[in-house]
């Protein structure tokens, strides 16, 4: 499992990557810009409620997150819009649940094609 600093960079670098800023996800996560940026450098402790939605936002699975030697592949996604609301980063974080979940069955099913 990452330290809180590796965990803190990699949130950082994800939410670069995606064009987000510290305020936007702080109003996603209901906290404060500050807590953002101390979680971003390693100062605060996250929740795992707070990693399960930041990994949903990411379209990633939860391992991806926590681990160090997890692949880090997002589902790529793409807005028009130039300031996302919270609301935005809300629908985003469904679509890649859904769709994290999808590649999941798919995955079931091929282990299960397999072993038929």
């Amino acid at each position: 499992m990452l330290d809180g600093k590796s965990l803190g960079a990699k949130l950082k670098k994800l939410r670069e990557r995606s064009s987000i800023t510290q305020s936007q996800i702080a109003e996603y996560l209901k906290v404060d810009q500050s807590y953002v940026s101390k979680l971003e450098s390693g100062q605060r402790q996250i929740s795992m409620l707070q990693v399960e939605k930041l990994s949903h936002l990411f379209g990633l699975p939860v391992e991806s997150l926590l681990e160090a030697d997890v692949s880090c592949e997002q589902i790529p996604f793409a807005m028009r819009a130039k300031q996302l609301e919270p609301e935005d980063l809300e629908s985003i974080a469904v679509i890649n649940r859904i769709a994290l979940n999808l590649k999941d069955m798919q995955e079931l099913a091929e282990v299960y094609l397999k072993h038929a």
